[in-house]
């Protein structure tokens, strides 16, 4: 694979993303971390709340446990946006994984803006 001034792996930097390798030149490393850190952002989130649906089986809805309260405070500002497009009779489990599918989906929109606005390269 050649990449940079003609010598193999020369001036590029190699990124591994969703099952394919991106080829940048080093000046757009700030394309980059522009895609990796929103997407770290919306994955974190995404596993916490499975964390959540996980954890939700084990422990009440209204317990003290430490863990289970951090997985509440920090998914509640995404559950507060999924449950104002959801129905009000949905079980709370379910908005919590419907909330992983809209964040699998952004995941997947946010990489599909990048691969459009030609801030990866395709290895040649």
């Amino acid at each position: 694979m050649q990449c940079g001034n003609g010598g193999a792996f020369g001036p590029c930097s190699f990124s591994f993303a969703w099952g394919v390798f991106f080829v940048t030149s080093a000046g757009s490393a700030l394309a980059i971390w522009s895609f990796q850190l929103p997407n770290f952002v919306l994955a974190m989130l995404m596993y916490t709340l499975i964390g959540r649906a996980l954890l939700g089986l084990i422990v009440g809805p209204d317990s003290s446990n430490y863990i289970w309260r951090f997985f509440c405070r920090i998914t509640d500002p995404f559950i507060a946006l999924i449950a104002y497009v959801t129905p009000k009779a949905t079980a709370p489990v379910v908005i919590w994984l419907f909330g992983v599918v809209w964040l699998f989906w952004l995941r997947v929109a946010l990489l599909y803006v990048f691969l459009l606005a030609g801030a990866f390269q395709r290895p040649t």
